[in-house]
């Protein structure tokens, strides 16, 4: 193969864009020209020379070599003057003895080329080697050399060009991944001294193993916590499993947790992990830990005293490393006294107690939520952003949020959707809302003063609470989907709140024609 006829070959690698398969079609092309099968690239990188591509025997011990920048080495002396360098390594000085260490056969000539950047800059060299003893097989006439090395520079260029676009690719997907996450995933936002102090207790706890018992009512994001717990810790790298206890049925709720083999019960026709199992090295995060039925109880209080988790329908044992957090927004210590949970599992599980505050309790937080679920659902929605009177803000600064952040984020769809106006006022809001009694004044809200979203014209003449043509059956409505947007739509809690039983409730939402949309 003569250099002529792959000057086109050379050309079409700046077609490439995978810098790995660039480097090896780059590579194995000029040792082809030179009829020998070992060489290697090597670029400057942070205060060494790295090897990141080589072919030839034992390849693979030389890919990811690092020759120190104060070590003399071929290489270093050809990306720090520019030139080419024919050296024989057991003569020369330069050569870097310990990366030839664990080949078998050495090398007997070595040719290195430098690689150069469009704009002249050396960034790496390129070893042409010869391993044969006593002949060489490497064409070192000067016309030849000064051709190889034209081809070399065409290709360096194109290598450097697949680097810098693999690496905006990277960072491009790395953007997109955060945006993602940020557009996709609620954070923990808050700067009042509730808020902050745990917070702190969350980062302190992250740094150890222990147990977390996580307690607070629904919508205070306690699922939110124990997943900033696991990231924050030793094991962010490993699995967090999660499974809310309240959700699935008893028997169910045994299987998920534990596992089991084919044939321990009908439908088991194959093995299945655990999630403890599924866990390991990792966290689980048991959410209503409190509507764990007893004998679970006990099985779980086994895994925390002995790392042990047995499937269903097997008589081994299996080691488990997990780390478990906990929520419940029962009171669960009332709970103990009562003997609906056990005494010993709860001193387990709550080694490391957590109580986060409701939103009642963080006031100065509401404002900053606002503006975050609002910015973040106008994104999602691709919609123009839509501000709050003053008034308006301070309604919701005093508004109750019985359902707390959960509330206060459907509230934020909710308003987003129904409003026309960029401007919500006092009269776009759910009666709920507006029906309160007795309002704090203005005043005496803490809010900070850098609210974008507050708009700066004066507030609406009335305060009062304003039905206008609203027929019974559209507050009846409005009651009732508040009422199951606080209690995460579970009929029965929702029925005790408003004060009537269950079936009842649920005749009216089905009168009404109120059921979730999923």
């Amino acid at each position: 193969m003569t250099i002529h006829s792959n000057i086109q070959f050379f050309r079409s690698l700046s077609e490439e864009l995978n810098p790995g398969r660039l480097q090896r079609k780059f590579l194995e092309a000029l040792l082809e020209l030179q009829n020998v099968s070992r060489g290697s690239i090597w670029i400057k990188k942070d205060h060494h020379y790295c090897c990141v591509e080589a072919a030839g025997p034992q390849r693979e011990a030389i890919v990811g070599v690092h020759i120190p920048f104060d070590e003399p080495s071929i290489v270093g002396w050809v990306i720090e003057n520019g030139k080419m360098t024919i050296a024989e390594p057991q003569k020369d000085g330069r050569h870097y003895q310990a990366a030839e260490k664990p080949l078998d056969i050495k090398s007997s000539l070595i040719l290195c080329l430098p690689l150069f950047l469009r704009d002249g800059t050396v960034y790496g060299a390129v070893q042409i080697i010869d391993t044969e003893p006593g002949q060489t097989r490497l064409n070192l006439e000067t016309g030849y050399l000064d051709d190889i090395q034209e081809l070399i520079d065409l290709g360096s260029v194109a290598l450097s060009n697949a680097v810098q676009y693999h690496r905006k690719l990277e960072e491009t997907e790395s953007l997109k991944h955060t945006l993602e996450q940020i557009q996709g995933q609620p954070l923990l936002i808050g700067q009042s001294p509730a808020f902050q102090k745990v917070q702190g207790l969350m980062r302190e706890y992250a740094r150890t193993d222990y147990p977390v018992l996580i307690r607070g009512e629904s919508g205070t994001g306690k699922e939110l916590f124990a997943r900033q717990l696991h990231q924050f810790s030793h094991r962010q790298r490993q699995p967090l499993m999660v499974q809310n206890c309240s959700a699935i049925p008893e028997t169910l709720l045994e299987s998920e947790l534990f596992g089991y083999r084919r044939g321990a019960f009908s439908g088991a026709v194959k093995d299945r992990e655990g999630l403890f199992q599924a866990a390991d090295g990792g966290t689980l995060f048991l959410d209503e830990i409190g509507d764990m039925p007893l004998n679970l109880q006990a099985r779980i209080l086994r895994v925390i005293q002995d790392g042990e988790v047995k499937p269903l329908g097997s008589n081994q044992a299996k080691q488990v490393d997990v780390r478990i957090v906990s929520a419940t927004h029962r009171n669960i210590q009332q709970m103990v006294a009562e003997k609906q949970f056990r005494e010993d599992l709860y001193y387990r599980l709550s080694v490391l107690p957590l109580t986060l505050p409701p939103l009642r309790e963080r006031r100065e937080d509401i404002p900053i939520l606002l503006r975050h679920f609002m910015n973040r659902e106008t994104t999602k929605m691709a919609m123009a952003p839509k501000q709050l009177s003053p008034s308006a803000l301070d309604l919701l600064v005093t508004y109750g949020w019985g359902g707390n952040i959960r509330e206060l984020e459907n509230f934020v769809r909710y308003i987003l959707v129904t409003t026309e106006s960029t401007r919500i006022g006092r009269k776009h809001l759910p009666i709920r809302m507006t029906g309160i009694g007795q309002r704090r004044r203005r005043s005496d809200v803490r809010r900070p003063p850098d609210q974008p979203f507050v708009s700066s014209e004066p507030p609406e003449e009335s305060a009062r609470l304003s039905f206008g043509n609203r027929r019974w059956n559209d507050v009846e409505r409005e009651y009732i989907l508040y009422l199951m947007d606080t209690h995460r739509w579970n009929i029965t809690r929702a029925a005790r709140a408003a004060a009537v039983n269950r079936s009842t409730f649920a005749s009216r939402m089905r009168r009404l024609g109120i059921r979730k949309v999923n």
